[in-house]
């Protein structure tokens, strides 16, 4: 377990290093830099979470939660520091889908047998 452990820090640091994630930091800092993109990027977030809350509760989405995500999802689009950010963002997540593939790689060979 310890050098499994071991080997995850490293991945951890790895991942910190690498080109994707400094592209995502540099973006996260663009927006930051600029307060309305900000602003609209953390009513983004907070929205999406309400959401996916209440659809994981099996809740119906109000109408107007609906309206209001569209609306956020809009002013999004209009910054480019954000568009930035979710290109990164894919980046960052293509590369994490990389590595659990080949960390889950054993498990999935165990069931193919």
């Amino acid at each position: 377990m310890a050098d499994i452990m071991a080997t995850a820090g490293q991945i951890q640091k790895d991942l910190a290093a690498s080109e994707e994630f400094k592209g995502l930091s540099d973006a996260y800092a663009s927006i930051k830099a600029n307060q309305a993109a900000y602003d609209i990027f953390k009513d983004f977030q907070e929205i999406q979470l309400t959401l996916q809350k209440k659809q994981m509760q099996g809740e119906e989405l109000a109408e107007d939660e609906i309206k209001k995500a569209h609306d956020i999802a809009e002013k999004v689009g209009q910054f480019d520091e954000i568009k930035a950010l979710m290109d990164h963002e894919k980046k960052v997540n293509d590369l994490l889908q990389q590595l659990n593939q080949v960390i889950t790689q054993p498990i999935q060979e165990l069931y193919r047998n």
